[in-house]
């Protein structure tokens, strides 16, 4: 898993690197500031695919005496970094076409090559962005679903930028440049608030979807007989890691190994239905109150988890 993970990493580098010398060679020569805004853009990418290989890298290392719950949140890290510097590539990005606005618009030059980039550097990030994704999903990686959010952004602003410089070609108004710079701005910027949700959060160990919860839930009527209630669970992910802990009531006459059977048949099983799950249940005997514990607690008439 973390061979593939690093392999989807380099990808992006490699892709970002190429397409960012393309972008900003023909920016210049355009002299147009939403194609330039597009290499920035890309550079923030490489960045953050930087960041993300180094990232995937350093999560796939095992639990160690300074880290007993593994390295998993590095990627959560990872990804309100990336969000951070996407913010700040978009205020640039309308800083320096709110200034062109101002000055008013210079010509602009080789439109067509220019839409002919664009065109090309949408389809490449698409095909890297849809990679990313897939082992991202794979592999649930927060830093991996980051960087193929970046470039799916930079699909769109790509497609956004080619259709202003053919708009400026057909009406030759050039005040469209840095409108369009704006626009490929403002989507940045939702794309940042949207990878700050999904990454930022997780570091402040908000519990787990509503539907991951839900399964817990199935699991735990499936085996209802076999104890009383359950209470305290908690959910949180640390990168693509799982963990939940709960108590589980259980008869106060049920034997210690028949609670460890119970408690690692419910573990496995929550484990099996939610993928890089981590399971921990601590069983607690009932108070006794009951007039004959063996005949009025139901579970204990089962004497095994296995039955």
């Amino acid at each position: 898993m973390t061979d593939e993970k690093v392999t989807a990493a380099r990808l992006s580098v490699f892709s970002n690197s190429i397409l960012i010398m393309i972008k900003l060679v023909v920016g210049i020569m355009m002299q147009s500031v939403s194609v330039i805004s597009e290499a920035i853009h890309s550079g923030i990418d490489l960045v953050a695919s930087v960041i993300a290989l180094f990232a995937v890298k350093e999560s796939a290392k095992p639990a160690d005496t300074e880290h007993p719950f593994g390295h998993g949140k590095i990627e959560n890290v990872a990804g309100t970094i990336e969000a951070v510097l996407i913010f700040g590539a978009a205020l640039y990005i309308i800083w320096e076409a709110v200034h062109k606005l101002i000055r008013g618009s210079v010509p602009i030059e080789h439109l067509g090559v220019g839409a002919v980039v664009m065109a090309i550097a949408a389809g490449a990030n698409y095909l890297v962005s849809r990679r990313l994704l897939t082992v991202a999903i794979k592999t649930d990686s927060v830093a991996l679903e980051a960087d193929a959010m970046h470039l799916r952004t930079d699909v769109y602003t790509s497609v956004g930028v080619m259709v202003g410089l053919l708009a400026i070609k057909l009406t030759g108004i050039t005040l469209l440049d840095p409108l369009v710079a704006i626009v490929v701005a403002c989507l940045i910027l939702k794309a940042a608030y949207d990878l700050t949700k999904s990454a930022f959060f997780h570091i402040l160990d908000i519990k787990l979807p509503d539907d991951e919860v839900a399964i817990i839930h199935d699991v735990m009527r499936e085996y209802s007989r076999h104890y009383l209630e359950f209470h305290k669970l908690r959910t949180r992910k640390s990168g693509h890691i799982r963990h939940i802990d709960m108590h589980l009531v259980v008869p106060k006459l049920m034997t210690v190994e028949t609670g460890h059977r119970l408690s690692h048949q419910i573990s496995t099983e929550i484990e099996a239905r939610l993928d890089y799950s981590h399971v921990l249940v601590h069983i607690e005997p009932c108070k006794g109150e009951c007039s004959s514990c063996v005949t009025a607690c139901p579970s204990q008439q089962y004497g095994s988890a296995d039955e």
